[in-house]
């Protein structure tokens, strides 16, 4: 018998979040979750021995609903969703997600903490409710639903979507990365996509702290070497790395598209479609001129919607500037790829470029088939 929203009140649920917030992803088989499980469970009603991942998915599409920013970002890291998070003690997973609210630890348990995990027992309660869970005609399972990837075809050109976190990307060649115009790096634990591409490219030593941060370092040199430490780059501007401890992953650059212009004295930005396209036809020559400096030459790359985040541009607007120098791109072996966090925006991604698609498949395969076809 599948779950009826009246058994999954929020104040129920909120209790059994709270027991894996404390004791962390990697202790959930020894937790007593009634409700998460059955919620987690099948449409067929069948809690199997591998409810533990079933949990750990549903949390995960809990905590994908929360519409990203710094709720989202605290809440990854306050159940242990984060990258690196889900052996990590819960109060280090506090003291991090404190952090993404600039708030004392002290502070951030006594409200922030609160308020994120009834978020988190509401969207629970939610996904119960409407049984939006995968039924006996809807294939097979997905291990992690949360990492998938679609092939998109806009005309002649075909482009891989990818459908979770930037940093779980693997073997594409170049990452480009949206940045501010004076390319200034944000700390690694605010939720962007250029705070989690360098989180990533982190250097750690074996208990995970820090040791070295090559992304931003790079960068830094880069800005050195080309006379702008202390001033703006125009609009449009791209500046290549490496892609420091990603580059185990198959990400051999990052390249860093300064799309946004702070607005002095606030924490807004300016942006404008024009500048968008400038960035990602400068992204193509860059690539196309670093090419075969690399061995294999480099041929993938990755772009997110530049200036749809902090920027603020609308995502429509982002994608159809994006669009435009892609479209325009005349490199016959180029493969593309386009990054987006939630499954709502890969459709409109789909939707708004009039693309044809192949189905869901889980994103590990991605990785594996572009090297043996020679894409990166």
């Amino acid at each position: 018998m599948s779950p009826d929203a009246t058994e999954f009140d929020v104040a129920s649920v909120l209790r059994e979040v709270k027991m894996v917030r404390v004791e962390g992803l990697v202790r959930i088989r020894d937790l007593d979750l009634p409700l998460l499980r059955r919620a987690a469970a099948p449409r067929s009603g069948a809690v199997t021995d591998a409810w533990p991942v079933e949990v750990e998915n549903l949390l995960r599409a809990a905590v994908a609903r929360l519409g990203g920013g710094a709720l989202q970002a605290a809440a990854e890291l306050t159940v242990g969703l984060a990258p690196g998070m889900r052996d990590r003690p819960a109060a280090d997973r506090r003291r991090l997600a404190a952090r993404a609210y600039n708030v004392s630890v002290e502070r951030f348990r006594k409200s922030q903490e609160e308020m994120i995990l009834g978020q988190i027992a509401e969207q629970v309660c939610w996904l119960a409710g409407t049984g939006a869970r995968r039924g006996p005609g809807d294939g097979p399972a997905l291990l992690a639903p949360h990492l998938q990837h679609r092939t998109l075809h806009v005309g002649p050109i075909g482009v891989t979507l990818h459908v979770h976190p930037v940093e779980l990307i693997r073997n594409v060649d170049v990452i480009v990365s949206p940045s501010n115009t004076h390319l200034a790096l944000p700390e690694m634990f605010k939720a962007s996509v250029p705070a989690a591409l360098r989180r990533a490219g982190a250097v750690r030593d074996a208990r995970g702290d820090v040791t070295g941060d090559p992304v931003h370092e790079e960068l830094a040199r880069w800005r050195r070497e080309n006379g702008v430490t202390g001033r703006p780059v125009l609009p449009g501007t791209v500046a290549p790395t490496g892609s420091g401890a990603l580059a185990a992953r198959g990400i051999r650059r990052i390249y860093h598209a300064a799309v946004t212009i702070p607005r002095p004295g606030t924490n807004d930005y300016d942006v404008t479609p024009q500048d968008v396209a400038a960035a990602a036809a400068r992204a193509l020559a860059l690539m196309d001129e670093e090419r075969d400096a690399h061995t294999p030459p480099l041929r993938s790359i990755c772009f997110p919607l530049l200036g749809a985040g902090r920027g603020g541009l609308p995502t429509q607007t982002s994608l159809s500037a994006l669009w435009s120098a892609l479209a325009a791109d005349s490199a016959p072996d180029r493969r593309l790829h386009l990054v987006v966090r939630r499954p709502l925006l890969a459709e409109l991604v789909a939707d708004v470029l009039g693309a044809t698609q192949q189905p869901l498949e889980p994103a590990h395969s991605t990785g594996s088939g572009e090297r043996e076809a020679g894409c990166g």
